[in-house]
């Protein structure tokens, strides 16, 4: 790079510095973008896929729709039958209310093996007995602490009729209590057996348990099966046999909302930036050439050659390029890190500041697709402005 180049740069406002701010922007999005996605893989990947997901697959019940299978106590043992699986762990969400003491009223939920919840206090055993729940460590105002390792009085619905209903009351035994900003299933759920989950969801219904689970079934329901290799086989055979099957690593690996968004913006601004470095400095380069023709003209006729001029305009290219992608990189790392405690809330997932941080190649990307693009526009649109005669145009700027 020709020393002229930093001295343009600096000093010249005509020079290509003026594309700085645009190409700084397009690499922090990209930056940002990959930031995002990549903390909210690394969360699934750490908190679901680590914990078993890998070997798992979820079904899901649709009310009202006929192709769909619903999940009832044939039909999961059915389900269980396929070979590959190991068990079915379906799930009945319920409410648990306060009976005598506070006014949280907690949405209920089978603990199933795709649930790692965050235990802050207690043992989360390997199965929940019938009599066991695990509870947020505070919900809806109410600090649950004081209960964990007593056992409970809990209220729930039971219909007595057509619109009507009575309460009654469960003990259970609160032997965990898990990080609260884990709401996978929302905010404040409390965990269960399977079998007490599906006494809530049957006493709401106004149902004998097994005659609930044989007529409506399960909301969703969890399959383990006995290795990774077999997922995609028993998904198969699971849709066959007419379930709403999917296997659980295709469901958290595809994010939904805000980080598919984040994904799609990070793989589609990759073409953004490259184009745009590209057009901005064919664009930059001409106007800075066209604007600069009678200082080239002079430096011509004092034996630079045009080689040597489009060096100095490559080297303000590679300067630009560079200062832009290096402050894109870091304000897109700054603006990810800092999203990594809201993004965390709108997962359910704890995710880490390092998390948040951007793949080595997606900041590679936006550190060299500027001074790639910016260099290659810029031989494209100072053709014509140094192809001029130096002569002609030195007179036409001296008249």
């Amino acid at each position: 790079m020709s020393r002229w180049s930093l001295c343009t740069w600096v000093r010249d406002g005509r020079s290509l510095r003026r594309a700085v701010p645009t190409l700084t922007l397009l690499a922090a999005v990209l930056t940002a973008s990959a930031g995002v996605a990549a903390g909210a893989a690394g969360a699934v990947q750490r908190d679901v896929l680590g914990s078993g997901g890998l070997t798992q697959i979820e079904l899901s019940s649709f009310e009202g729709d006929a192709s769909v299978r619903p999940l009832t106590t044939s039909a999961l043992r059915d389900a269980g039958n396929v070979p590959g699986v190991r068990h079915v762990v379906a799930d009945y969400p319920g409410t648990l209310y306060a009976e005598e003491q506070g006014t949280y009223d907690l949405t209920s939920r089978t603990l199933t093996p795709g649930d790692d919840l965050p235990v802050t206090e207690g043992d989360l055993p390997a199965g929940l007995g019938r009599d066991e729940v695990v509870l947020p460590a505070a919900a809806q105002g109410t600090d649950f602490g004081p209960l964990l390792g007593r056992t409970v009085g809990f209220g729930y619905t039971k219909a007595t009729g057509s619109g009507s209903g009575a309460t009654d009351v469960i003990t259970l035994k609160v032997v965990a209590l898990y990080d609260p900003s884990w709401q996978a299933d929302g905010p404040g759920a409390a965990y269960l057996a399977e079998d007490t989950a599906a006494l809530l969801a049957a006493a709401r219904a106004g149902l004998e348990p097994e005659l609930f689970r044989e007529r409506e079934g399960a909301r969703s329901a969890v399959v383990v099966v006995a290795h990774q290799r077999q997922v995609a086989g028993v998904v198969r055979a699971l849709q066959d046999g007419g379930f709403s099957a999917s296997a659980v690593s295709d469901r958290v690996r595809h994010l939904p909302g805000l980080f598919g968004a984040a994904d799609l913006a990070m793989r589609a601004g990759v073409l953004v930036l490259a184009v745009g470095a590209l057009v901005l400095g064919a664009v930059r380069a001409a106007d800075s050439a066209r604007a600069r023709t009678g200082q080239f003209a002079v430096l011509r006729i004092l034996g630079s050659g045009r080689p040597e001029l489009r060096r100095i305009l490559l080297g303000e290219a590679v300067l630009s390029g560079g200062a832009a992608g290096v402050a894109g990189v870091a304000l897109g790392t700054v603006v990810s890190v800092a999203l990594a405690g809201p993004l965390s809330d709108v997962l359910g997932l704890p995710i880490t500041r390092t998390d948040a941080l951007p793949g080595a190649g997606w900041a590679a990307a936006a550190l060299v697709l500027p001074v790639a693009g910016l260099a290659l526009g810029t031989l494209l649109g100072s053709r014509e402005a140094l192809r001029r005669d130096p002569y002609l145009t030195a007179r036409a700027h001296a008249g």
